[in-house]
């Protein structure tokens, strides 16, 4: 047994790493040997590492990434050819992701196939490196596109490149992903990591309760469909966060910055 950064037990041959620093969440692949399949074993490690991390309090923020030379090969073949378990249940850990609480940043390096891409666009932000690539490529081996990959494509980017990429095969390297907003920011590979944890940390110096709730509005806004009811959706927990004492305590701190007489 040998223990991850944080302290925590961590089972030695674990297909999934957790670290936790700064109130951020480190959460890894590592299954490299098998280029990061998302294998029954692997998926139920992700779920059950995100599912930690983003109950723990002290967490602000996660970040999602893998042992390289590939951030998820996607489906195990072998998972694929003999099923041991429902659908669904392989879809738990890019689910897992999608449903925290907390601000969660994929750094993706090397390629993401299938339903590794189902994993980066599981998080809030994805940040790459020119060696990724966003290659669905379920049509190539004759499966439907699952997990809500469709959907998630269409909301990153547009229904024509959603079409481009899963309907023609067209793949994204990491330059060409960042351009068309598929990923947020394309970096170099050595310094992919840290720039994923520079914007978790940002997300983590913040209230967390503020951040967990602005973050459901967020996702919330998707269904509104004019200025009117954008106003209403965010009326309320705005209105709760002004009663809030940390707003309260930091308003206060910025106003005795500010000089007398000073536009702020």
């Amino acid at each position: 047994m040998t223990r991850s950064a944080d302290g925590e037990p961590q089972p030695s041959g674990s297909l999934v790493r957790r670290t936790t620093a700064g109130g951020v969440a480190t959460i890894t692949l590592t299954d490299a040997p098998h280029r990061n399949a998302l294998s029954l074993e692997l998926t139920r490690e992700l779920a059950a590492a995100v599912t930690a991390a983003a109950s723990d309090e002290s967490v602000g923020a996660i970040v999602v990434t893998a042992d390289p030379p590939v951030f998820s090969a996607g489906g195990s073949l072998d998972d694929l050819l003999d099923p041991r378990a429902p659908l669904e249940e392989m879809y738990a850990g890019f689910e897992a992701i999608a449903a925290a609480p907390v601000p969660t940043i994929a750094a993706v390096g090397g390629p993401a196939i299938g339903a590794g891409v189902n994993v980066a666009l599981a998080c809030d932000v994805i940040v790459c490196s020119p060696s990724a690539r966003f290659d669905p490529r379920f049509l190539d081996v004759g499966l439907h596109p699952g997990g809500g990959i469709l959907w998630r494509l269409r909301e990153r980017v547009s229904r024509q490149a959603a079409a481009a990429m899963v309907l023609c095969g067209d793949a994204l390297d990491g330059e060409a992903a960042a351009a068309c907003g598929l990923a947020w920011r394309c970096v170099p590979d050595e310094a992919l990591v840290e720039a994923a944890t520079s914007l978790a940390r940002k997300a983590a110096t913040r209230p967390r309760s503020l951040v967990c709730r602005t973050k459901q509005t967020l996702d919330a806004s998707a269904a509104i469909t004019d200025g009117t009811a954008a106003v209403a959706l965010e009326l309320e927990p705005q209105r709760r966060s002004m009663e809030d004492p940390i707003f309260l305590d930091r308003l206060q701190t910025l106003r005795e910055k500010v000089r007398p007489g000073a536009v702020s």
